[in-house]
């Protein structure tokens, strides 16, 4: 590598302060550091900021352009030496040693407290799926499996039925995952499954935990499952819990710490736990959920294998899914499946040896078929060719008269975009300000629509649209927009309050209560609503446009995606899948042919072990 003394990383543009930092602290615990030791601790760190869990030294060039790697004057060492030069250092140990960084035998490197993250997370579900169920009454499973989820009168078809198959797995497995894009009915699947357990325990004392990352997200799964609970035919459905929480409050958050009350050491005292939009799980709050959850109880993780990952380090659920990897069931899932629920599904060869079907992959499910988007809806169309890469294929959908659910506009200059976006935001945002005398139907009508955007900052980013929305609703009349705390300011809360149980990424909208004093409501998860004063709010913004990912677990009647009229890292396919399915009647797109075209080709990819140790993917 180019040697030249340590301080050359700075001013490189590739590197932060908090990266240089960490570089520094590790040259000061390994005094006299050789340079490749301070490149690798301050590129480590930035793979963190990224969302990495590790650095990958074999792969490490190939994730830096190339173009920024000559402007700073850095020539990335061979794996191998770069490998044998950490090896030197104290602050690098072996997966087995206690050091501050790890180097495993595959050449990557982590910081010491998220290899046992990710150890952590690997060793507790392969114990769970290596865990045979031996008390289940599988005539009574039979019997419940035919009743609640029959075959279509009349119907003959080898089409398979995921939702049975994902509830069968679920029943007799101590971990399962269910994946599948909007409308596949997870939670319709997953209300059926909570019936099958509670027949099988034959009692009601049976202990159930739903809970999903987000206070959002916690009240759209409540609602679905109490939508579902009043249809299923079942003795026990009135069992079914009615409360979700977040997961923050399931583990009990300590106040000013990162640690919760429910941990390996003092479980949580539950028969099965229910977590939806597990794809915004990091690989830290994974590890601390899965630890959380009692050896003989079960864990059922819903979401979308294929939206954005999680803001902080990891894709956990596209790791524990092995996305984009076709793994067969095994022999034995295939039959005894087929013994309860005369489902056919394709296995492997029966030569006696499964090795190619890990345990793991007879509790990941993928529902494929949509009841949210047929085959004639834009929307649906649209995101399938966003999720298969095919940019040119969206384009097509896109600006095809055929589908009127979805609508593709250039975007305007930037200087044009308050009088191109005004019509949209007066019709669209006047509605709920109409209802700031009930905090139900002024949500309600607020989550008809919203702007999303792929970037916070910038002209066509979300902090400068929520300032184009309020000044054209204050130019209206609609808001107050001279004071800051308006009746009607929607705000999404940024940082965790435990305190007072707010969390990242909670919604609240501004009204005055019977007093008249300003107070913002937030749902309470419950089908009910708590105020605060604003004084007390922990950190927020402004949230008439929201970024992508802070949209999901989110669902709007009519979305507003606009893209950047700039190429940037954040532009691929995860989030155009994501922007474009949290709309359920309509999406339109403002942006630019060659930006969408190319984030479409662009695949999220973070590096992480996780995949390897879950699936045992042979080493390079």
């Amino acid at each position: 590598m180019t040697v030249k003394p340590r301080p050359y990383l700075e001013g490189t543009g590739l590197f932060s302060r908090l990266d240089i930092h960490f570089a520094r602290f590790i040259g000061r615990i390994d005094d006299g550091a050789s340079p490749e030791v301070y490149l690798a601790a301050a590129l480590l760190s930035r793979n963190q900021r990224m969302g990495h869990i590790c650095l990958d030294l074999a792969s490490a060039a190939k994730e830096i352009p190339a173009s920024e790697l000559a402007a700073a004057g850095i020539t990335l060492p061979q794996p191998l030496s770069w490998a044998d030069k950490l090896r030197q250092s104290p602050t690098v140990g072996s997966p087995t040693e206690l050091a501050p960084l790890i180097l495993d035998d595959r050449l990557r490197l982590y910081l010491h407290r998220y290899w046992e993250y990710q150890t952590l997370i690997a060793k507790e579900i392969r114990k769970r799926v290596e865990t045979t169920l031996t008390d289940l009454d599988m005539p009574r499973l039979s019997k419940g499996m035919s009743r609640l989820f029959p075959s279509p009168a009349g119907a003959e078809t080898d089409e398979t039925d995921w939702q049975r198959v994902a509830a069968f797995a679920a029943v007799t497995r101590r971990f399962s995952v269910i994946s599948g894009g909007p409308g596949t009915g997870k939670t319709t699947t997953v209300a059926k499954i909570l019936a099958l357990l509670l027949e099988q325990a034959g009692t009601v004392s049976f202990r159930i935990a739903l809970a999903a990352p987000t206070g959002k997200a916690a009240a759209r799964l409540r609602e679905a499952v109490n939508r579902e609970k009043a249809r299923i035919d079942s003795p026990l459905r009135d069992a079914i819990p009615e409360s979700v929480s977040t997961l923050h409050r399931l583990l009990g958050s300590l106040p000013d710490t990162p640690y919760f009350r429910h941990n390996a050491d003092q479980p949580l005292p539950v028969d099965l736990v229910v977590v939806d939009e597990a794809s915004m799980i990091d690989v830290a709050l994974m590890a601390k959920l899965i630890q959380a959850v009692p050896p003989q109880a079960r864990l059922i993780l819903l979401g979308d294998r294929d939206q954005l990952a999680s803001v902080e380090a990891g894709a956990v659920l596209g790791d524990i899914c092995d996305t984009g990897n076709f793994h067969h069931f095994s022999e034995s899932f295939c039959r005894i499946l087929g013994e309860i629920t005369q489902e056919a599904l394709t296995c492997p060869l029966d030569d006696g040896n499964e090795s190619d079907a890990p345990q793991l992959s007879d509790g990941v499910i993928l529902l494929q078929k949509s009841y949210r988007f047929d085959e004639d809806s834009g929307i649906g169309r649209l995101s399938r060719r966003i999720n298969a890469g095919d940019g040119d294929g969206a384009l097509e959908v896109l600006a095809s008269d055929a589908y009127p659910d979805v609508q593709w506009r250039t975007i305007p200059r930037a200087e044009d975009l308050p009088r191109a976006v005004r019509k949209t935001v007066v019709s669209q945002f006047g509605a709920y300000l109409k209802h700031l005398d009930d905090p139900a139907s002024a949500f309600q009508a607020f989550d008809r629509f919203r702007i999303l955007g792929a970037l916070r900052q910038g002209p066509f980013g979300v902090v400068r649209l929520n300032e184009i929305v309020e000044a054209i609703l204050g130019s209206e009349g609609l808001i107050q927009s001279s004071v800051p705390w308006y009746p009607g300011r929607p705000v999404m809360v940024i940082r965790n309050d435990y305190a007072l149980r707010l969390y990242n990424g909670d919604v609240g909208i501004t009204m005055t209560d019977s007093a008249g004093r300003v107070r913002v409501w937030f749902p309470d998860g419950k089908g009910k609503f708590r105020s605060f004063s604003p004084l007390r709010l922990p950190e927020h913004e402004t949230v008439y446009a929201m970024t992508v990912h802070k949209s999901q677990g989110s669902e709007f009647n009519q979305v507003l995606l606009i893209l950047p009229s700039q190429d940037s890292p954040v532009m691929t396919r995860e989030l155009l899948y994501t922007g474009v399915t949290r709309a359920v009647h309509c999406v339109e797109i403002w942006g630019l042919q060659p930006i969408l075209l190319k984030a479409a080709a662009h695949r999220i990819q973070r590096t992480s072990g996780l995949r390897d140790a879950l699936w045992e993917r042979t080493a390079p």
